[in-house]
């Protein structure tokens, strides 16, 4: 099966055209990689990781807020193009961040700010391979802090690095080496259920 690699972020407010071009450029990475890029199927950083995804052929998969397209584009004005497809879970903006989480392998923080920092804290809580993509503002300017100040350990690895390309690889690496098993699982140490 593919990996999926779930990308997280500001959906508005100030982005700033680095900050956005190093998100295309994280979908274009996850593409390359020949994973599944999953997102909240919303606007902003993790559209423009939608969009570098589908410049390069990648598969991109939207978990909707929303009941129906009706509901995702004109409640939540989340976009439809470029996603090949859409979950819609009608649970609203923070409902949604559990199936997001859960449907990811590996998550990936850029910029974000009180949506995000609830989807770090359900993969963190949860054990998953957190990348975090530096120098792109919001919440991934504090994230060590909060993780030092929670004194928590739950398994999860974060690995940090403002490369987008560098991460998606070491992440990669990492998953295939190392964190294959989420450290929720409910197996022994040899695999056996």
């Amino acid at each position: 099966m593919k990996l999926t690699i779930g990308v997280m972020g500001s959906s508005s407010g100030e982005l700033s055209d680095d900050v956005k071009r190093k998100a295309y450029q994280l979908g274009e990475a996850i593409a390359e990689r020949d994973a599944i890029l999953i997102t909240g199927g919303c606007p902003g950083l993790p559209y423009d990781a939608a969009r570098g995804a589908k410049a390069r052929g990648g598969l991109v998969v939207g978990i909707s807020p929303g009941l129906s397209i009706d509901e995702h584009v004109g409640k939540y004005n989340s976009p439809v193009e470029g996603f090949d497809l859409l979950m819609y879970t009608g649970s609203g903006l923070m409902g949604r961040e559990i199936t997001n989480i859960r449907s990811c392998d590996i998550v990936i923080i850029v910029g974000g700010r009180t949506g995000t920092l609830g989807e770090f804290s359900i993969a963190y809580d949860e054990g998953r391979l957190i990348g975090v993509l530096t120098g792109t503002g919001g919440i991934t300017e504090i994230l060590e802090t909060i993780i030092k100040a929670a004194g928590k350990d739950t398994g999860a690895c974060v690995l940090y690095d403002g490369d987008p390309v560098k991460l998606v690889g070491r992440l990669i690496e990492y998953y295939q080496t190392k964190h294959f098993r989420k450290p929720s699982c409910f197996c022994d140490a040899k695999g056996e259920g």
